[in-house]
């Protein structure tokens, strides 16, 4: 793996400094706004955030720019939270041991027997994430966002997104009483633009992912605003501790169904597939399990592939898909750990595979987002070259229903 290439300059400037939202919400509705929540209690064992690579460790602050002795050496790599030895009880610790919540977590393990006995498997479960509040895996992620919003003082929550991160975070800013700024594409799925539209969220639209990072960049530089997402290129992810929000996926999976061998994940920049890793770390680390499951990240087109045959992390992988909740060019040090560390990898599914799997989905009951269909074609070609071997536990993520999909429904074939 090449670690070190050049990358573009992000550069966006405001004309003026903006206002705080909720102290001067300008043309805003009264009743959109709420008043703040309390602050949560935060973990007293969560000591700061240390890197991936190299484990220095930094103090928490609402900016993620990653680790600085990383970057000084040509390397951008995340941070991720850390916790002071773990208590015998502490088993999978969190940033907060009482944050801000709207119910989500606690999904659906569906057993798949039918579709198991198809693909050659012994057991194949589907991880329900459409179940969370506002319909997919990110609401996880925007409830300990959320919580480090409030517990930081922070009044608006500000990312890029044109689709369920945008909706999460919209909904979930307005029920803690902060504000919400979403930087979105030209595209933005109409159903999408009428919820934040309707929670009082700012959009602001942009051509192009660099104009979108640029602005949130911008705009977490002053005071009160906390960049939920990867604003940074080459590509860190997202707030560290929001990333914590996955980590129950992988004690709930072990709760529900026992430890599996394989975990089949969509993925763009690799938010969830570390947080499942990092729970699946944890339980490892405390006893509960034997040994780590294989992570499996599905893309639209080759980017982690190309990286793990040897091409730059840092670097830029185009392509065009209709699974615009794994779109995107970048690769970030987040999901190149994910595979890497638990023996699995990353497979292509172009959008016609999707959609055929997306079918038999369907066919068998179950309402998937292209990039979540994707899934099930993964472990089609992971079987076909015995990566997957026929008695294996295998579990698919699904990250969002249909629903949510602007591509939906299908084609006629």
């Amino acid at each position: 793996m090449t670690l070190v290439t050049t990358s573009p300059v992000l550069d966006f400037k405001f004309a003026a400094s903006p206002a705080d939202p909720l102290a001067s919400p300008s043309g805003e509705s009264p009743a959109m706004v709420r008043d703040r929540t309390p602050k949560p209690a935060r973990n007293p064992r969560l000591r700061g955030l240390q890197c991936l690579r190299c484990d220095a460790l930094y103090p928490i602050t609402l900016t993620h720019d990653g680790c600085p002795a990383c970057k000084r050496a040509g390397i951008h790599v995340a941070l991720r939270a850390s916790y002071l030895p773990d208590s015998p009880a502490d088993t999978m610790p969190m940033p907060y041991a009482s944050g801000f919540a709207l119910g989500e977590g606690g999904t659906p393990l569906q057993q798949m027997p039918e579709l198991a006995q198809q693909f050659g498997v012994a057991r194949l479960a589907i991880k329900d994430e459409s179940c969370n509040p506002t319909g997919s895996h990110k609401d996880r992620m925007t409830a300990v966002g959320v919580a480090q919003a409030l517990d930081f003082d922070a009044h608006t929550l500000v990312l890029a997104s044109s689709g369920n991160a945008a909706v999460s975070a919209a909904h979930y800013a307005w029920a803690a009483g902060l504000g919400c700024e979403v930087a979105t594409y030209e595209g933005m799925p109409a159903t999408f633009a009428r919820q934040l539209d309707a929670l009082g969220a700012r959009r602001y639209v942009f051509a192009d992912n660099a104009s979108r990072w640029a602005f949130v960049r911008e705009r977490s530089q002053y005071p009160g605003y906390f960049a939920l997402t990867n604003y940074r290129l080459p590509a860190l992810g997202s707030a560290p501790l929001a990333i914590e929000g996955y980590k129950p996926i992988a004690l709930e999976c072990v709760t529900d169904g026992g430890l599996p061998d394989h975990i089949v994940i969509p993925t763009a920049r690799g938010d969830l597939a570390w947080g499942i890793y990092a729970g699946f770390r944890d339980l490892l680390a405390a006893g509960r399990i034997a040994r780590l499951p294989k992570l499996w990240l599905v893309e639209p087109f080759a980017r982690l592939s190309r990286v793990l045959a040897g091409g730059a992390i840092n670097g830029s992988y185009p392509g065009h898909t209709d699974q615009f909740s794994t779109a995107g060019a970048t690769v970030t040090y987040l999901q190149w750990q994910a595979a890497t560390a638990t023996g699995g990898g990353a497979v292509v599914v172009d959008d016609e595979q999707a959609r055929a799997a997306r079918r038999l989905l369907t066919a068998a009951g179950v309402s998937a987002e292209l990039c979540a269909a994707g899934g099930l074609a993964a472990l089609k070609q992971l079987r076909e070259s015995n990566a997957i071997a026929a008695d294996a536990h295998v579990v698919l993520m699904l990250t969002a229903s249909a629903s949510s999909d602007p591509s939906w429904p299908d084609r006629s074939v």
